[in-house]
């Protein structure tokens, strides 16, 4: 591996100008097409597996047209004080809201008269008119979403408060702004690292072209493939994060070799050729995360994470060609006048002071118990809240209180009751039975009974009178855990029923998909969890030619992300802190929040660790002593580490600013998990295990070492095949302080 990089490297060194002109030609190419492509699909969302997706999808077979999974929208009305919502001037200005929403738009299925629906609050103070779509809110059309929001507006003007809810007014949340934030903050952090702007905008400019494929690719094929605008959210967001990572590496590597005395061209093969391997093997370990989301069987998120895989996969690609081309343009800028100038007089000098990841080392090294105790003890801490997560699918009763949604709810909530914000949809297949009407009865009767209930709409035929559908209210949230309860009081009536009757009853609705998601994401989680481990802990194994390392690895990252999930559940759960960030209604932890936060940490902790724990193998294996080798590694790995994370978490916590609270808990998620495993696991707990293991750290049994394939990833062969004597010098040092 590190020999057929190093040749890689020197050719991209060498024809410079013919492998820029080939990424040039790859960006110029997607963007056409991109340009030219059909417009990207909304993707339908579904959960197969799932007994609501199976009876949404029975409801489109049997109810053709009905569009049992379009966008809804509840127009609130509410009285001014001492009027009811039936005198006859309010009642007046409803029904004109009625008759405008029923002629916006072709894309409106059907609208609900209050007053002939039962739309009304007992006491006369509430009314809603109820409107449903024949597309999902992301096809909702611009005109569609404007006359929705225009509805009541007579109404307002005649004194009454009208609020919009429902997820006809759900749109992607605008993420462009925090995106520039991560951006310039990563353009600081790299110049301060590399003392050169050459240096600093190079990751960036690389990172941006990878990106600008990458996305350009995904929309180009997004009608052939039938992605959505959806899936290039994630490949955004982790191809600009690895793409600056790689870059990074590759570029520090290089002014190492450069410090080393070595000619340009051998210094940017020796960099692809050690540094490079790292790349391609930490590459791989985000890959698989990424391609583990297919485990979950969630067709969306497994387009999101092959979609984010493509970019990780043109990003090591990037690092491994266009960086060292990028070099050979760049010539000696790479490095400051301030900094060549500084390692000239280091030749002549001799003893330099030792850079702070060398200075840290040695304290670790001196107290690893200390150090190892407190960094457990700390991040056990931190992990204790988890233990009472509690997992849920946001709803617009999560939204701030100020937003007009959640302003619809609280007014649907104290008119009709809480559960009138989410109810569920029972549908009835009564193919198989003698009396469908009975059947129907029967199922309408047994569904009163269960406790939770509060009422059940009248049935619903098709036209073939084969299927019924009915509308069911809880009296609770739709996001609480009563409702669960109440969904599965009520499926467990199903096998009595079909016995009884021959009818299949199904329940599915909104509500009811929200917890079938969450349970299939809580399923999925340990299978993910051992996929995407037990193969990276393989990778590792061949990386690192080593069992115990990899183990390490493996714990100190689920360490941290527990940790991670603990710090989540304070703040967006307890509502800890809340108000720093701008959280406003605390409440359960979004379903998907722990799989996609094992995905993403996960492959960027282990960039983290091949980069830092290679050049420790490297020095081990050039004959340093286990603890010289672990010196050796922070001196030339700590600062580039710290950079990444930085770099990383600004990326993330720009997000926390977001408006969309499950946007706003992504980010801060991602970045207190980064924070953790690069700061606590990789720079602390990872060299503390490593001094306390000595020797026994780089282990692998004599049988397994010969059964596993030899990548080569510190460059041993390679060095031999150049016949030069790889240990560290203080001239490496020298350029890893400057």
């Amino acid at each position: 591996m590190a020999t057929f990089l190093y040749k890689l490297g020197r050719f991209a060194f060498r024809r410079r100008g013919f492998v820029a002109l080939i990424w040039v030609a790859l960006l110029v190419v997607a963007g056409a097409g991109a340009a030219t492509a059909s417009p990207p699909a909304t993707e339908n969302f579904s959960v197969p597996g799932t007994e609501a997706q199976k009876a949404f999808d029975l409801l489109e077979q049997r109810f053709p047209g009905s569009s049992a999974d379009g966008a809804t929208a509840r127009v609130v009305f509410r009285a001014p004080d001492g009027e009811k919502m039936t005198d006859p001037e309010n009642k007046q200005a409803v029904k004109k809201a009625v008759t405008e929403l029923k002629s916006s738009s072709d894309q409106v299925a059907s609208v609900a008269d209050p007053y002939a629906a039962k739309g009304v609050s007992k006491d006369g103070s509430t009314a809603y008119i109820l409107t449903t779509y024949k597309v999902n809110s992301m096809e909702l059309e611009d005109k569609t979403r404007d006359a929705l929001e225009d509805a009541g507006k007579h109404a307002r003007d005649s004194g009454m408060t009208v609020e919009i809810g429902g997820d006809a007014l759900q749109e992607m949340p605008e993420t462009g702004a925090t995106e520039v934030i991560g951006i310039a903050v990563s353009a600081v952090v790299l110049a301060i690292t590399f003392g050169s702007l050459i240096a600093a905008g190079m990751p960036l400019l690389t990172a941006l072209i990878g990106v600008g494929i990458g996305i350009s690719s995904i929309t180009a094929l997004a009608s052939t493939l039938g992605l959505s605008s959806t899936t290039s959210t994630l490949a955004m967001m982790i191809g600009l994060a690895v793409g600056i990572d790689y870059a990074l590496f590759i570029v520090s590597r290089y002014r190492a070799e450069l410090a080393e005395g070595r000619d340009r061209e051998e210094a940017a093969g020796r960099a692809v050729g050690t540094a490079g391997s790292a790349v391609v093997f930490a590459g791989l370990t985000v890959v698989i995360a990424l391609v583990g989301l297919a485990v979950v069987n969630i067709p969306m998120l497994s387009k999101m994470g092959f979609a984010a895989a493509g970019t990780v996969v043109i990003a090591v690609l990037i690092a491994i060609s266009l960086i060292p081309a990028l070099l050979g343009f760049a010539g000696k800028r790479i490095i400051s006048r301030k900094a060549r100038k500084a390692a000239e007089q280091g030749a002549d000098t001799g003893e330099k002071k030792e850079n702070a990841g060398t200075r840290w080392a040695r304290l670790v090294l001196r107290r690893p118990v200390m150090v190892l105790v407190v960094a457990v003890l700390g991040l056990g801490a931190a992990a204790v809240p988890a233990a009472s997560l509690e997992l849920g699918l946001p709803d617009d009763g999560s939204q701030p209180t100020s937003s007009e949604k959640r302003k619809a709810y609280d007014m649907i909530s104290e008119g009709f009751g809480p559960g009138f914000n989410g109810p569920l949809m029972i549908t009835v297949d009564t193919k198989n039975s003698d009396d469908a009407k009975g059947a129907v009865n029967e199922v309408r009767k047994t569904i009163k009974g269960v406790d939770g209930v509060a009422g059940v709409t009248p049935a619903t035929f098709n036209k073939a009178g084969d299927t019924a559908m009915l509308s069911v209210v809880a009296k609770y949230k739709p996001s609480s855990i009563d409702t669960e309860h109440v969904v599965a009081d009520i499926r467990d009536k199903a096998d009595s029923i079909k016995s009884d009757t021959g009818a299949e009853m199904l329940v599915t609705g909104q509500t009811a998909m929200n917890i079938d998601i969450s349970k299939k994401l809580n399923d999925a989680l340990l299978p993910y969890l051992a996929l995407v481990v037990g193969l990276a802990f393989l990778l590792l194994m061949i990386v690192f030619r080593s069992v115990l390392v990899p183990l390490k690895a493996a714990l100190g990252f689920l360490l941290s992300v527990v940790a991670a999930l603990g710090a989540v559940v304070t703040v967006f759960q307890w509502g800890w802190g809340a108000s720093l960030f701008n959280v406003e209604e605390p409440g359960p932890i979004m379903s998907m929040m722990p799989i996609f936060m094992i995905g993403v940490v996960f492959g960027l902790a282990m960039d983290y660790e091949v980069f830092l724990v290679t050049r420790m193998r490297e020095a081990f294996v050039h004959g340093e002593r286990p603890g010289q080798a672990i010196v050796t590694g922070f001196r030339h790995g700590a600062r580039v580490v710290t950079a990444a994370a930085v770099i990383m978490m600004s990326v993330f916590a720009g997000f926390i600013g977001a408006s969309d609270s499950m946007v706003k808990m992504i980010g801060f998620g991602l970045a207190i998990a980064v924070f953790f495993d690069a700061f606590i696991v990789r720079m602390a707990i990872v060299p503390a295990v490593l001094a306390l293991l000595g020797k026994s750290a780089w282990w692998l049994p004599r049988w397994l070492d010969k059964a596993l394939p030899n990548v080569d990833v510190e460059g041993e062969g390679l060095q031999k095949q150049l016949g030069t004597n790889p240990s560290a010098t203080e001239k490496d040092a020298e350029l890893t302080r400057v």
